[in-house]
């Protein structure tokens, strides 16, 4: 499977799960094509490809669409999450309730900073970022997302890792690179600086490639 397929698959997902939460019990190509920007044609080629096959007439049923599309994407038990620093980022994706439906929680925040750790008031527990070792244990984390300043992005990155971390989304503003670990894996990480991603946008808006 390449990255556009998995892409796709994604999105079929989410809009799955959307539409199951309304009710629906039923979907067809066209409906999912919408969500993913493709044409019907793909959808019914990419779930070929899966070994998903749904009715000429009757399209297909959500429920067994969520679950073979679960299976291929790992989906099953929820994968869970810790975000380092609960600054303004930090807090919205803790706030962000559209995690669930893709079976990931937030389960626990990190910051260095007594007034935030110490403040009950978050969704979920927060804790000193001395704590992180314990804390990816007892929750079986999987995956961390770093959204701390440029000055502490490193030593983030490195206490994950440290503690078994293999799946980093780093928003701070620089970037990190994967690197191979005493047991030879290598975590995944992807990087989003929003500043730069911006700056792509307004380059593109000022020099449009068809002109």
């Amino acid at each position: 499977m390449n990255n556009d397929q998995l892409v796709r698959i994604t999105r079929y997902y989410r809009s799955l799960n959307r539409l199951k939460t309304i009710g629906l019990e039923k979907v067809f190509a066209h409906n999912l094509a919408d969500a993913a920007g493709v044409s019907a044609a793909i959808v019914r080629k990419d779930f070929s490809q899966l070994g998903i096959h749904g009715q000429k007439r009757g399209g297909y049923e959500i429920h067994d669409l969520l679950k073979g599309l679960g299976e291929i994407l790992g989906k099953g038990d929820s994968q869970n999450c810790i975000i380092v620093g609960c600054g303004r980022i930090g807090k919205a994706l803790m706030h962000y309730n559209g995690f669930e439906p893709d079976g990931i929680r937030i389960v626990a925040g990190f910051d260095s900073d007594p007034l935030v750790y110490s403040d009950a008031s978050h969704p979920v527990p927060v804790y000193p970022i001395s704590r992180i070792d314990e804390v990816v244990e007892a929750l079986e984390v999987t995956a961390g997302i770093i959204t701390v300043p440029e000055q502490a992005a490193q030593d983030s990155y490195e206490r994950l890792l440290a503690a078994g971390v293999m799946g980093i989304l780093n928003f701070s503003p620089i970037t990190l690179k994967s690197q191979k670990q005493e047991d030879g894996r290598a975590p995944v990480v992807h990087n989003i600086n929003i500043a730069l991603e911006l700056e792509q946008i307004f380059y593109e808006l000022k020099f449009p490639k068809n002109s």
